[in-house]
C-alpha cells in the first residue's frame, strides 16, 4: 500500500512539474477569450521612405541624368499627360505654381509636360512601381538625415528647383510622403522665372494618397 502511495506521489509530482513549464494564458486560466492576457507589442514603425540622392559633381543638366539613371526613367512620350496615365519608368515637368497648389490640396493627380514649362519647373519621376518621385536640389547639412536609417519620423526639407551654392546636391524625394502647406517661393521676388524652393515637411510614413492609373 505504501509503495502505491509513493508511486502516485511521484506521477502527481511530475505531472505538476509540466504544467509548471508551459505557459498558460491567465486570461484563458479566468475563462477568457484566449490571447487576451497576452502582453501586447507594441507595432514597429513603417520603414523610412527611399529618397534617391546624387552627391557627385557636375553641371544641372549633368546631375539630371545621373539621377535620371539611378531612377531608371526616361522622357515622357506625349507633350503632355496626367501623372496617373503616364507610362511607368517615365519623367516630365511641372510648373512649381501647380505643383504647389496641388500639393498643397493634397491633389491625388497633376498635369506633366515633357518639356520644362519655365525655366524653374521641378521635375517628377513615376517609378516602375507607379510611385512618384519630386526632383530638386537641396543643402548638404540636410543629407544625414535623408538616409532612411538615420531619418528621423519627419524632417522639415527646402527642395530647390534648380542648384546653387545653399543647395548643390540632387535629390528625389517620394510624393506620397511629402506635406505641403504653401506655395513655392522665388528666390528673387523680381524675376519670374527666378529659382523656387518648396518648404514641406517629408514624412516617415504615406500621408497622402497616390494617383490611380485611369480606366
Amino acid at each position: 500500500m505504501i509503495a502505491r502511495v509513493s508511486a502516485w506521489s511521484v506521477l502527481l509530482a511530475a505531472v505538476l512539474l509540466w504544467f509548471g513549464t508551459v505557459p498558460v494564458d491567465s486570461r484563458a486560466a479566468r475563462g477568457g477569450p484566449p490571447g487576451e492576457g497576452k502582453t501586447e507589442v507594441l507595432p514597429l514603425q513603417k520603414a523610412a521612405p527611399a529618397v534617391v540622392v546624387v552627391e557627385g559633381p557636375g553641371g544641372e543638366e549633368d546631375l539630371r541624368k545621373q539621377i535620371r539613371a539611378k531612377t531608371g526613367v526616361s522622357g515622357l512620350g506625349a507633350a503632355t499627360d496626367l501623372f496617373s496615365r503616364a507610362p511607368e519608368g517615365s519623367y516630365g515637368f511641372i510648373d512649381p505654381r501647380t505643383l504647389g497648389m496641388a500639393l498643397v490640396s493634397q491633389s491625388p493627380d497633376f498635369m506633366l509636360q515633357r518639356v520644362p514649362p519655365a525655366a524653374n519647373a521641378f521635375e517628377v519621376h513615376k517609378l516602375a512601381d507607379g510611385s512618384g518621385l519630386l526632383v530638386g536640389f537641396v543643402s548638404k547639412e540636410v543629407l544625414p538625415q535623408l538616409t532612411p536609417v538615420d531619418r528621423p519620423h519627419h524632417i522639415r526639407l527646402a527642395l530647390h528647383s534648380n542648384p546653387s551654392d545653399t543647395a548643390p546636391v540632387i535629390a528625389a524625394v517620394p510624393i506620397v510622403k511629402l506635406m505641403v502647406d504653401r506655395i513655392p517661393v522665388r528666390l528673387d521676388p523680381k524675376k519670374a522665372d527666378s529659382p523656387v524652393f518648396l518648404d514641406m515637411d517629408l514624412q516617415g510614413t504615406a500621408n497622402r494618397k497616390s494617383p490611380t492609373r485611369a480606366q
